[in-house]
């Protein structure tokens, strides 16, 4: 049977993809994708789009729910780019995760055989980030603010998302007001007009200290005064206003310039018992509580007894790595982002960390001076961006040879094609732990240890 854009047939929901789509065959071989569609599902779909052996298809009919189904909960689910597990139990979205890191071990990484622990469960699913980025769109009703729709720039109107703390909803609606008020409109890519690029969040759960960043196409927003004495009137917990400019034709979301309008330019949170300043370029896990499970994870693999050199490529803010610096005797972060760099030194000066040095550059020249000065690390502890480590890079942390690697991955794609390497580098992938730092998305963070084979 041939399949056309508009039929419509029934179809069993039997696995899920990485981006958590549900996906059945026909009787032909053919795999239909389905969002919103769970394991177990017997449904109506209507075909969107057909390839050569697959298509897409919408939900027109549930003939049959899974028992793992809910009520969504959320006005947006669908719409946006972001939570794809709203419509199922939270058991069965760790069941999904747990077992996306186990196939692409085998997959990609061709490993059968890992001890795969159970994910680390998020105790809190709703009201977990401290960070959003909220693009700024212009509407007949003013300036509207929102999220991307999946794989598209077309912005998604909110007036409050589940996944982020009340008080950012207070933030936007300040700024929605203050922009109808003072005529001023958002940037639009089409023409690189309008001033309001983005709106910025940060909040430090553990101090309550709230940062509020405006990303502007230009060097500030008019009428500034106005805008900071409302959010000081309905906000008692701000305590930075930051305009942020990127005059840019470009997807990137700050630019390199700001400038602080009110308060400092950092706020401070408290994550493994140490004291972090955080600035609009920092990267800092969006969920605190979580991130505290994750590096302790990391710090028992790394198994440090201290007297060893601890190599943190990756290190941001150095969070990973200050964390355990009580525990080695020297710490050596590398980052490539100069401001990170810097806050990462100001983070150790504040947590009176006397044995940590920061290197900006990144990881592959951090490397290659480090084995020119002949220093030779204990323990490797990385955490790359979602593409993951370059194989020369692996080699070159291969050939320094340290006893451990602990790699920290939010992609089980790129971390089983990078294990494999490894592996292929003399070590052993020996135990990884899922956590789950992102509930509701797709997203499965993963703590792995390697230790190095001892040859014969």
């Amino acid at each position: 049977m041939d399949i056309k854009k508009n039929d419509i047939l029934k179809l069993k929901i039997t696995s899920m993809t990485a981006q958590g789509n549900g996906a059945g065959k026909t009787d032909e071989g053919i795999v239909i994708f389905v969002p919103m569609s769970a394991v177990g599902d017997e449904l109506e779909v209507r075909i969107l789009k057909v390839k050569k052996t697959y298509a897409y298809g919408k939900i027109e009919k549930i003939l049959k729910p899974f028992e793992s189904r809910i009520e969504t909960d959320c006005p947006n689910f669908g719409k946006c780019g972001g939570c794809v597990y709203r419509h199922i139990d939270y058991n069965s979205e760790l069941e999904i995760k747990h077992q996306r890191v186990s196939d692409a071990l085998e997959r990609i990484g061709g490993f059968k055989n890992i001890k795969i622990n159970p994910v680390v469960e998020n105790e809190r699913v709703l009201r977990y980030r401290n960070k959003a980025q909220l693009p700024a769109q212009n509407t007949e009703n003013g300036v509207e603010l929102g999220f991307y729709a999946n794989r598209s720039h077309r912005i998604i109107p909110c007036d409050d998302c589940l996944l982020q703390p009340k008080v950012f909803k207070k933030v936007m609606d300040i700024t929605r007001d203050f922009m109808q008020k003072t005529s001023q409109s958002a940037y639009d890519e089409r023409t690189g007009r309008g001033t309001l690029r983005h709106l910025y969040i940060r909040y430090a759960e553990m101090t309550d200290e709230l940062m509020v960043c405006y990303v502007v196409n230009s060097i500030g927003l008019k009428q500034e005064d106005v805008l900071i004495k409302k959010l000081k009137e309905n906000l008692p917990n701000l305590k930075s206003v930051i305009i942020n400019s990127n005059k840019e034709n470009t997807n990137v979301i700050l630019g390199s310039k700001n400038r602080t309008a009110y308060g400092k330019d950092y706020i401070e949170d408290i994550l493994c018992g140490k004291r972090f300043k955080l600035s609009p370029l920092s990267f800092y896990q969006v969920n605190r509580a979580q991130a505290e499970k994750l590096y302790e994870i990391a710090k028992n693999y790394a198994d440090l007894k201290g007297n060893e050199i601890l190599l943190d490529l990756y290190c941001g803010i150095g969070t990973i790595g200050l964390s355990m610096a009580d525990c080695c005797k020297k710490l050596i972060g590398v980052e490539i982002i100069e401001d990170a760099v810097k806050d990462a030194v100001r983070n150790a000066e504040a947590n009176e960390t006397e044995n940590a040095e920061f290197i900006c550059g990144n990881a592959s020249y951090a490397l290659n001076r480090l084995k020119k000065d002949g220093v030779k690390p204990d323990v490797v502890i990385v955490d790359p961006p979602r593409k993951g480590l370059d194989e020369e890079l692996i080699k070159t942390i291969s050939q320094m040879s340290p006893d451990r690697v602990v790699y920290v991955s939010c992609g089980p794609e790129t971390l089983a094609r990078d294990l494999r390497i490894f592996s292929d580098n003399n070590y052993s992938v020996k135990e990884i732990t899922p956590v789950d730092l992102f509930s509701r998305t797709s997203h499965v963070e993963n703590v792995c240890l390697l230790i190095k084979n001892k040859r014969s």
